[in-house]
């Protein structure tokens, strides 16, 4: 720990902007990346005292901002076990972001030392990456500077997709132990999804090829390294097509590509040029969402969207759970957002007979849901989400005996799947495998899996409002409980119409409420989403 003179200097170089208001939410710290500097160093300070807390655990830095423009960028933290950093945090990470002045911020972080009882003299220690954008190289100089004043010992990770930090953070602090997670580098990540991509494909054959768009992010060279790792397609290997790697230009990150675009437009990447009835699949700016999609055979554009990718997870693990001998004994669980579409909801409970937990949108809170079953299969629409495996449902998979050939094969492809998906956090380059292991032994391509169900025709609608405090939500945000009346009168618009959804979520960024429709046709679902709209218009003044 530093003296409170050597951070006031340190931190007198990254001047707070005036008039500026930060907030950690579920992303970090997200903005232009020219506000960023303060909020950087800021961030580095906390978490060289959140390792000091921890007991000298390795604490995680990623300066990223995924699928937003190439001049944002953004920081996060990520805590031991590769999750999201503790809620508890995220309030003192805002009020460090904040202090209006040098000065200021030395009384509040000893403040926090000492609220904390951390012993500042302690040891910290922290590790860091970025994508591929131009900021970062910047923002990683600002970050070491926290880091040098408060004395944590520290290591760069250079480039690293957010999901590969989430790795070797948890792989560093499991080190050693019986819960030993993997080998704490890049190279272990790859070394260990292509291990357990040969285990669970137990000699089945990939049918044809699958066309991956990295949205010109940090995903495309290290989808290619993977490749290096896997068996290649003379071998029987997946062949899979990389396009949208460029990472040289970094103006042209997330350009009319990527996970967002596609899910946000309803199209295929302007550059990508599969034929129909190809696999396609769309990363974000820092791999950690995917959506797959292909053309139908008339031309027309299917989206398989996080919903989809989620419902065939749980519909395989589930079912080879019960042929390993295991489906009295662990309870596989689905946990969605209101925004997952209707018609995957009744998919899982009427079709999987599988339970499903709606919690409120952001990834915390569903990766916290999906904790509390014995395999949780969480997925935004957005397609970020991954598979957890409680501790009991390890060893139960790992210590079960199989009593014929049938339960023994079940058995080594569960097995294999807990390595191949990456539990602490949302995958593209795991999730992009899971999926392949999937449709290679159900035998489908992306029109069987399309068929599973049929989406209900659904809107989003973003409305501008005059104060978004006032819309208040409950019920994992279905339900508005303020303004007054509103919600009743939103109810009464959805009971108008067959197969009626809507809810009206004020936005976290900005002056606005999104109002989200299904009903059962196209036409429909537009009067929905307007006539709720019109509600909320006249709510918000």
């Amino acid at each position: 720990m530093a003296n409170k003179e050597a951070i006031i200097a340190a931190s007198a170089r990254f001047p707070k902007p005036k008039d500026r208001i930060f907030q950690y939410g579920t992303a970090g710290f997200r903005m232009k990346a020219n506000l960023l500097d303060s909020v950087v160093f800021r961030i580095g300070l906390l978490a060289a005292l959140r390792s000091r807390k921890l007991n000298g655990q390795t604490i995680g830095v990623m300066i990223t901002a995924s699928h937003n423009l190439p001049e944002d960028n953004g920081v996060k933290l990520i805590d031991p076990m590769g999750e999201m950093l503790e809620e508890s945090w995220e309030a003192e990470a805002t009020t460090l972001a904040n202090a209006p002045s040098d000065e200021d911020l030395v009384e509040l972080y000893i403040k926090l030392i000492e609220e904390s009882q951390v012993d500042p003299d302690a040891r910290a220690n922290v590790i860091f990456a970025r994508d591929t954008r131009a900021s970062g190289a910047h923002l990683v100089s600002i970050l070491i500077q926290a880091l040098k004043v408060t004395k944590a010992e520290y290591t760069d990770y250079k480039l690293l997709t957010t999901p590969q930090l989430h790795y070797i953070t948890r792989c560093l602090n499991t080190k050693g132990t019986i819960y030993e997670y993997g080998t704490p580098s890049e190279k272990g990540y790859y070394e260990k999804i292509a291990s357990s991509l040969k285990m669970a494909m137990q000699g089945r054959q990939f049918s044809g090829s699958v066309t991956v768009d990295c949205a010109n992010g940090v995903g495309g060279p290290k989808l290619r390294e993977l490749l290096k790792h896997l068996a290649s397609p003379s071998e029987g290997g997946l062949e899979i097509k990389v396009v949208n790697d460029d990472v040289l230009k970094p103006e042209r990150l997330n350009h009319q590509c990527g996970a967002d675009f596609v899910k946000t437009n309803q199209r295929a990447p302007p550059s990508s040029h599969a034929n129909p009835l190809i696999r396609c699949a769309s990363l974000d700016g820092d791999a950690d969402r995917i959506v797959y999609y292909f053309t139908d055979s008339d031309g027309s554009f299917r989206l398989l969207d996080g919903d989809r990718i989620a419902t065939l997870a749980a519909s395989f693990i589930g079912d080879l759970a019960r042929n390993a001998g295991l489906g009295e004994k662990l309870k596989v669980g689905v946990v969605q957002t209101a925004y997952a579409n209707g018609a995957a909801t009744a998919y899982v409970n009427q079709d999987l007979r599988l339970p499903v937990v709606c919690t409120n949108t952001g990834v915390k809170h569903l990766h916290h849901a999906a904790t509390k079953f014995d395999v949780g299969v969480y997925f935004e629409a957005n397609g970020h989400g991954t598979v957890v495996f409680s501790e009991l449902a390890l060893k139960r998979i790992v210590k079960s005996e199989p009593y014929s050939p049938a339960q023994s094969s079940a058995l080594e492809t569960l097995r294999a799947l807990t390595a191949l998906i990456n539990q602490t956090v949302g995958d593209a380059l795991s999730d992009l495998l899971l999926v392949e292991v999937i449709l290679a032994h159900k035998g489908w391509g992306p029109k069987e899996w399309d068929l599973t169900y049929t989406d209900l025709p659904n809107r989003l609608v973003r409305v501008e409002v005059a104060d978004r405090s006032i819309f208040r939500a409950v019920d994992a945000e279905r339900k508005l409980e303020s303004p007054p009346g509103v919600q009743a009168q939103i109810d009464a618009a959805v009971g108008k119409f067959k197969n009626g959804r809507s809810f009206a979520r004020a936005s976290g960024t900005e002056d606005a409420v999104r109002v989200y429709a299904e009903a059962a046709t196209r036409s429909e679902t537009e009067d929905l989403a307007q006539k709720v709209a019109t509600i909320v218009r006249q709510a918000g003044g």
